[in-house]
């Protein structure tokens, strides 16, 4: 094995304790350390730091669970929540979502997440994930929506939170937030009312200084089990029409609160003040009812954040659970601001504040979970995250949740540069069972100048478990020559999708001098995995070669994924290097962006067209248009958290209400509820007819098993949004639906009409849609040349060599799959078609073998579902039993998926 060559190289090899770029000021962390290369005299002068180089780039370390066995640990996840009782689940959804992200669905955790809110039974679980569920849709960057606004549905409702109990059936239903309250009720009639019989049935008087409280005794009696042992009891109170409560510690004001309370069982007649002095009172005397209705009354009184910090420590004082629960609401739904408020944070870190939360069970993992991935989120070394991970530390009573925070805090250490602290926390991680955090005591090795201890530590790590990509990846950072290149290309064999090993051969290439090459290189990932700093190191590769029209094209589009983004190891702001680079073109016009704009939308060059945007938006920021557009391209790049910002953002600008309503409905429908998406589209419409709002409802209709029925009324909905005005980019996008839902529908003459209308507006993707309609026809060399011309316009062009896979021979087909399979590595179908073929074949191990190396790096549903009934077939019933379990952990609703995993139970047991 050449690891037991490259052991020798370092024995002779001096390592430095102190790696050069600890002392570099321009270290920060993008690609490392800045180090000056020979480029042009204009291309110089725009880097800043030179071009990066191979020994100073590594990549992260992942700070989230990372299973060696993905498939292994979702079919054990499966198997507990199938075992495990309704009541005992919540906490298991979490930690399901920590398995799954890894695997970078947003809508697979947000899945977990509204798991895990069904299946909670205690308020402070349920303020937890409802606030979690909140920020994860960030509606906190809505404009004019408030911590305590209420989204309508039971799942994120602050109030629905706030009731404790198991009802996980309810969870989707609508909330009573938005319905009328009840009549006011004129508390000076009341009070008047309560005052003018105190002469009539009053029989004992508490006195308070110098002033009688005149009260009923039994009613008095009532609250509490020790005032009626007071006043019915032994004691001397029981025979005295007055007592004293001068020195009991409440006010006249007070007491005659206690008072009125003991007639009417209300306490909202009061000021807070006084509440408070009821909940102290009740405390004191133990009138649970009275307590009770306090704590509720004050809880519903908790609005923003300076109101939850005066009142959470009175919560903690008379533990007041609900109040305590609302004050924590407000802080959470607050989130990210909540962290950089010291008042608050005061109460999440400081230990004697912890200790008080967690006596009223109000301190937990789950808090300091959703908290600490908040902090990373926003600043991953910051002293916030350090002490909110220390808090999750304490909390953690299970050994994922041990691994889980211990890892974490090894990240950000490492982050820190504390790498004495972070190997510490890497190894502990170990020890608590999670593997992958080897590769942070590694790191933090050879960090401390132990390269050759840290590649030992990958070399055994290796030897010892069915190797992964991240195995290799990692130790070839301590590798040297051929050796590590050998790595390098051993990674990406079994991981297509890590980044690092494309970057660090592309700047490799940029040390020979061969920086075409190196752009080539970095394309590869490019166009299946849009990622800032893939886009960065490309436009440094363009500005060496002084081509600052791409470098320009690629920093806008880098600045629609992160809007602040600092290039040059943390030097300089994306936005200043865009008004640098601005000079070195030629400007456009609003006509020449809009024209640049059809052009790239039109040859599938969704990077370009994001630049464009970019510029226009640089322009015209407020236009709320133009970030709708935008979020429509990033969604088909699937970079879905930007995506969401930017529909929020044109949620933001728009200054109509019917354009609002559009925006919003996308939102409701990315998270999930089809019928308030349904219902914003019919508001809108009702408003102003128009294209968005049509598109929008017909869109969300179609997203369904459709009926005749159903299918009639998107045509008809697509339709009337053809007839509404727009620009050709959108109505060749409805003509392209619309063609799809007659495809469906059997009418294939009109189909083909739409397709072709789409395509004389410059609609490429069209193409695909128009091949659909000649093989179903069955005119498959017209189908195949419809895809050639897709693959010919096309700037990406792997689907389309996927779908002409299907209108050709089988050779031809193979050929195509291979292409499609190098562009995008993370398409499914190939790999399950060839794996069919394989297995047609009689290729069992083969076509195993085909499946089981994308599985490796892409654990999907329908991959592990077929591999599951290859397995069955072969006899191997554990093996298809396993993969069903990882497939239904995906998606627990999966029919296909079931049904296999039911037959193949029912042959195990019967074979037994």
């Amino acid at each position: 094995m050449h690891g037991f060559k490259l052991l020798d190289r370092f024995k002779s090899t001096q390592v430095h304790a102190l790696s050069p770029q600890d002392s570099n000021p321009c270290s920060r962390g993008k690609l490392s350390k800045c180090k000056f290369t020979n480029t042009g005299s204009v291309a110089q002068a725009l880097l800043p730091c030179g071009l990066p180089t191979t020994e100073l780039l590594e990549p992260s370390i992942d700070s989230y669970l990372k299973p060696i066995d993905y498939v292994e640990s979702l079919a054990e996840i499966y198997r507990r929540l199938n075992t495990f009782s309704q009541t005992d689940k919540s906490l298991l959804c979490i930690e399901q979502f920590s398995i799954l992200r890894g695997l970078g669905d947003p809508k697979l955790l947000r899945r977990c997440l509204c798991s895990a809110r069904q299946y909670a039974i205690d308020v402070h679980s349920k303020v937890v994930l409802s606030a979690w569920l909140r920020f994860e849709r960030r509606e906190d960057e809505f404009i004019g929506v408030s911590s305590k606004d209420c989204s309508g549905y039971i799942l994120e409702c602050p109030m629905a939170a706030l009731v404790s109990g198991y009802d996980p059936n309810s969870i989707y239903d609508h909330c009573q937030c938005g319905q009328d309250n009840l009549e006011a009720v004129d508390n000076q009639i009341l009070m008047g009312n309560e005052g003018s019989s105190l002469e009539e049935d009053s029989d004992v008087s508490f006195c308070i200084g110098d002033e009688l409280v005149h009260c009923v005794r039994f009613k008095i009696a009532s609250l509490s089990s020790p005032f009626k042992a007071m006043l019915y009891g032994s004691f001397v109170e029981s025979r005295r029409d007055k007592i004293d409560f001068s020195k009991i510690g409440i006010s006249v004001k007070g007491m005659r609160a206690v008072q009125v309370y003991s007639r009417t069982g209300r306490v909202d007649l009061f000021c807070p003040e006084i509440v408070l002095e009821l909940l102290s009172f009740a405390n004191r005397f133990c009138c649970e009812e009275l307590k009770c209705a306090c704590d509720a009354y004050l809880a519903s009184l908790v609005c923003g954040t300076e109101d939850a910090l005066i009142l959470i420590d009175h919560g903690l004082e008379e533990r007041a659970n609900l109040l305590v629960a609302s004050c924590l609401q407000v802080f959470l739904r607050e989130l990210p601001n909540s962290l950089y408020n010291h008042k608050v944070m005061s109460v999440f870190c400081n230990s004697e504040a912890r200790e008080r939360l967690a006596m009223l069970g109000h301190a937990s993992f789950l808090l300091y979970y959703f908290l600490s991935q908040v902090a990373m989120e926003e600043n991953m070394a910051s002293s916030a995250a350090v002490m909110l991970l220390e808090g999750l530390e304490e909390f953690a009573t299970e050994k994922w949740q041990k691994a889980l925070a211990l890892h974490q805090l090894g990240c950000v250490m490492l982050e820190r540069k504390e790498y004495k602290g972070a190997q510490f926390y890497f190894e502990a991680a170990v020890e608590a069972g999670h593997v992958y955090s080897l590769a942070g005591v590694a790191r933090t090795k050879y960090k401390q100048g132990q390269q050759y201890s840290a590649f030992r530590l990958m070399n055994s790590l290796i030897f010892k478990h069915k190797p992964v990509g991240w195995m290799y990846q990692e130790r070839s950072l301590y590798g040297v020559g051929q050796e590590k290149m050998m790595d390098m290309n051993t990674a990406t064999e079994l991981d297509p999708t890590l980044s690092f090993p494309y970057k660090f051969r592309a700047v490799m290439k940029v040390e020979e001098k061969q920086i075409r090459a190196a752009i080539t290189e970095i394309d590869k990932i490019i166009g299946f995995k849009l990622s800032p700093d893939c886009l960065e190191l490309r436009a440094w590769f363009f500005i060496a070669l002084e081509d600052f029209e791409s470098a320009l094209r690629d920093i806008r589009a880098l600045l629609t994924l992160e809007p602040k983004y600092m290039m040059f190891h943390g030097r300089v702001s994306g936005d200043h290097l865009v008004e640098l680079l601005s000079h070195r073109v030629r400007l456009w016009s609003l006509a020449d962006c809009w024209m640049h704009l059809y052009e790239r939308w039109s040859s599938v060059d969704d990077i370009g067209s994001l630049a464009v945007l970019h510029q226009m938006l640089s322009n015209d920021p407020a236009k709320s248009l133009l970030w709708f557009r935008q979020s429509l391209l990033l969604l088909r790049l699937n970079c879905q958290k930007a995506a969401m910002r930017c529909l929020r953002l044109a949620r933001n600008h728009t200054s109509s209400v019917h354009e609002r309503l559009i925006y919003e409905g996308w939102l409701l429908f990315d998270s999930g509820h089809r019928e308030e998406a349904l219902s914003r589209a019919e508001k809108s419409i009702s408003i102003q007819r128009s294209f968005e709002a049509f598109f929008l409802m017909a869109y969300t209709l179609a997203d369904t098993n459709l009926d005749p029925e159903s299918s009639s009324t998107v045509i008809q909905l697509l339709e009337d949004a053809l007839r509404c005005p727009s620009d050709g980019l959108r109505k060749g996008q409805a003509l392209n639906n619309l063609g799809s839902i007659y495809v469906d529908c059997g009418k294939l003459d009109q189909a083909a009409d739409c397709y072709k209308n789409a395509l004389n507006i410059k609609h490429t993707r069209a193409h695909q849609g128009l091949a659909r309609v000649y093989h179903i026809k069955n005119q498959r060399k017209a189908a195949f040349d419809e895809m050639t011309k897709l693959i010919e316009k096309a700037h990406y062009s792997a689907s389309a060599y996927e779908k002409r896979s299907e209108y050709c021979d089988r050779e031809k087909a193979k050929d195509d799959l291979k292409m499609a399979t190098l562009l995008d590595p993370l398409r499914t179908y190939p790999y399950r078609y060839r794996a069919a073929v394989l297995m047609d074949d009689q290729k069992e191990t083969e076509a195993l073998e085909e499946l089981t190396k994308a599985i490796a790096f892409k654990p999907e549903l329908q991959m592990l579902h077929l591999r599951a009934a290859f397995y069955e077939s072969m006899g191997d019933k554990t093996s298809a039993l396993q993969d069903c379990e990882a497939a239904l952990c995906l998606d627990q609703n999966h029919t296909d998926t079931l049904n296999l995993y039911n037959r193949t139970q029912d042959q195990a047991t019967r074979s037994i």
